[in-house]
């Protein structure tokens, strides 16, 4: 693949990443989190909202990176290697959750919640494919 295909693909993912975690902004209110958390005990409802800012700052500066060293997430470098192994399997994980471990039973229902889950497969199918293939070219794999 040309550098500046995957450069371009991994400038698009640091869209995606970006869009992701704004949109991200209106899943405690679309998920009702405030009703579903309010029986915990503060503790652990400190540490789920701590455990959401963490995912969140994590995605939002994968976009960032994607966008500001794309160039050096290709440059074959060990930490070029590192980031974009990372960022693939960290994206693969999350797809495994959604179908192998979330309990959907109670899952919002209606064609918004079904092309929004949709949407966001998608985009982690993206953001998987196209960072381990960034891998792939940092070892001279293709």
């Amino acid at each position: 693949m040309p550098p500046a295909t995957l450069k371009l693909l991994i400038l698009v993912c640091g869209l995606g990443h970006i869009a992701l975690s704004i949109g991200s902004l209106a899943i405690p209110k679309a998920l009702q989190w405030n009703m579903h958390l309010k029986n915990l005990q503060p503790l652990l409802r400190q540490m789920f909202w701590t455990y959401a800012a963490y995912i969140l700052v994590i995605n939002l500066s994968f976009g960032v990176l994607s966008l500001i060293a794309a160039d050096e997430l290709i440059n074959k470098s060990m930490l070029a290697k590192s980031i974009t192994l990372f960022i693939s399997i960290y994206w693969l994980a999350r797809i495994g959750i959604q179908f192998f471990y979330f309990d959907k039973t109670n899952a919002p229902k209606g064609i918004i919640y079904t092309v929004g889950e949709f949407a966001l497969i998608t985009l982690f199918a993206l953001f998987t494919i196209v960072y381990f293939v960034a891998f792939l070219y940092n070892l001279s794999w293709i």
